[in-house]
């Protein structure tokens, strides 16, 4: 029997079914999406992150939340009309860290170094990787931290290649983008590999079979129900 991989809420949940199906479900990077994905049995949670002007690491996966475009707005700006704000990612670790794997995805550059030095200060104790599509990012975190555990993320065929260049742990390719080939070639070379979004059991129980570390997908009860989790 293959072994179970990790398993992880793509932005804690994620609504893909009609409105009136999807009622109960929280909003997707959300302090109740990750408590979601948790109590349905995940063993941790993938969020975007994004950098505010006034030097925020708030957690959102488009450029513009309400109208407003992020990187351009104060924290205090980022308010809906009920007084909530986006979440941060300090809070996230502090409510989280010691219960979930942490995904940490960093959207844009320009705020690695507050990334760094918000997990350096309340690290995560159930495991992490900050990863990225652009590989500009995860060297610049390299540079900051050599040992942070860093993951390259893919959906093209032609940028497949480049994480043999990276100094990463992780590769996170889409998952029609995985072969047991190249599974095995990760796994010969020391490193992970991890892929979303999964969002049928039968491609679940297939890439873990082929030894997949990590699979994210947008339905936690799904996932975890499929592995016998709940």
């Amino acid at each position: 029997m293959a072994r179970r991989p990790l398993l992880l809420g793509h932005r804690g949940c994620r609504n893909r079914r009609p409105q009136a199906l999807a009622a109960d479900l929280p909003l997707e990077n959300s302090v109740s999406a990750f408590e979601y994905a948790i109590s349905r049995g995940c063993d941790g949670i993938e969020f975007d992150v994004r950098h505010t002007r006034d030097g925020h690491n708030v957690i959102w996966h488009e450029a513009e939340w309400k109208g407003k475009e992020i990187a351009t707005a104060d924290n205090t700006d980022l308010v809906d009309g009920d007084g909530s704000h986006l979440a941060t990612l300090e809070k996230v670790v502090s409510q989280f860290g010691d219960r979930a794997y942490l995904d940490i995805e960093l959207k844009v550059s320009g705020g690695e170094g507050a990334v760094v030095t918000a997990l350096r200060a309340n690290p995560p104790r159930r495991g992490f990787i900050v990863t990225s599509f652009c590989p500009e990012i995860l060297l610049r975190l390299h540079d900051l931290d050599g040992k942070l555990p860093i993951g390259f993320i893919c959906d093209r065929p032609e940028a497949v290649d480049i994480w043999r260049d990276l100094p990463v742990e992780v590769i996170l390719p889409r998952h029609d983008l995985v072969r047991p080939r190249f599974t095995d070639e990760v796994h010969g070379r020391g490193q992970q590999i991890m892929t979303w979004t999964v969002n049928s059991s039968g491609k679940m129980l297939q890439l873990a079979e082929w030894g997949i570390d990590g699979l994210i997908s947008d339905d936690p009860q799904l996932l975890c129900r499929t592995f016998h989790t709940q």
